[in-house]
């Protein structure tokens, strides 16, 4: 483990340990096609708590409607395992879609957890949408704001919650006994990485979270929160390892420098429109999944700043 360092190291050795015991974390996932988000649910079979990671509401952006159809699959499955919802986390404030943690929360209740840099996310985009008073900008909608190393459980398998900026100054990817969920800051080897121009995003910063992330050990399992496909590819994908991203991803595998993938990088984003549901999702999302509180008139409205992106 030369090199790492401590927080890491502690993820290291929980992988590590929880392999030698013969154990193996079982993930279920859920593809949400129309965002391309995939939903994860982790449990522990001995107490049956578990957790659901980065959770989808649907939303129609012509209509201004939100449905629940991907979190009743969830739900579902949730409800057939006789799970106890103890955990619901996010990676990060998603631009691609909404969140539906208050529904899980609401229904199964649980604790709602992000990286404490959504602090920096609600202050850049409390501005950007002109909000007064009534946002606190605080993250006190969430129920807890995890630092780097950060250590909790979810019934008695361990997590730790490391901190990988970049993709945005809130990313925190789950080590899970011994799998990782690492949010938007790793796609499939043959898609690459994730974008690092939005407020606060950085790609050198995302560079040296992602080479964190690939210092854990080879076998490590890695569960994305998208996946694109490719020309090559037909089908959808969420599952892969370090030792493949290491080897094989298109972006940042071994041998690409710091240097080479930040000029990637920027170019790469300079050329990207902007997700379609960026600017109704964060306004949300950095709500913990909230939609903003009704007006006089018992609605309840979304903004759009103009010739501001």
């Amino acid at each position: 483990m030369s090199g790492m360092d401590e927080n890491l190291e502690a993820a290291a050795r929980q992988i590590s340990s929880f392999e030698a015991s013969g154990s193996r974390v079982e993930v279920q996932s859920f593809f949400d096609e129309a965002t391309h988000t995939a939903t994860h649910v982790v449990h522990d079979p001995l107490t049956g708590k578990g957790a659901v990671i980065d959770s989808v509401l649907d939303y129609d952006s012509a209509a201004g409607r939100t449905s629940t159809q991907s979190a009743k699959s969830v739900m579902d499955y949730l409800d057939a395992q006789n799970i106890t919802l103890e955990w619901v986390l996010e990676t990060h404030a998603h631009a691609d879609h909404f969140s539906a943690a208050p529904l899980f929360k609401s229904r199964y209740g649980g604790e709602m957890g992000i990286g404490r840099g959504i602090l920096i996310v609600q202050n850049a985009f409390g501005k950007i949408f002109n909000y007064g008073t009534e946002f606190a900008r605080d993250g006190s909608e969430f129920d807890r704001l995890f630092d780097d190393g950060d250590c909790f459980s979810i019934g008695t398998l361990p997590v730790t919650a490391l901190h990988v900026p970049g993709h945005t100054p809130a990313d925190m990817a789950y080590v899970v006994g011994d799998v990782v969920f690492t949010g938007d800051t790793l796609f499939m080897p043959d898609y690459g990485t994730a974008r690092a121009d939005f407020p606060g995003g950085d790609a050198r910063q995302l560079y040296r979270s992602i080479r964190r992330l690939l210092a854990l050990p080879e076998q490590t399992r890695l569960f994305l929160c998208h996946d694109y496909k490719t020309e090559d590819r037909t089908e959808y994908r969420w599952e892969t390892t370090v030792a493949r991203e290491r080897a094989e991803n298109v972006h940042v595998h071994d041998g690409v420098s710091e240097d080479m993938f930040v000029q990637m990088r920027n170019a790469r984003d300079a050329a990207l429109d902007m997700p379609r549901l960026i600017l109704p999702a964060v306004q949300v999302n950095m709500r913990a999944g909230n939609l903003p509180p009704p007006e006089d008139n018992g609605v309840r409205y979304l903004k759009l700043p103009i010739d501001t992106f």
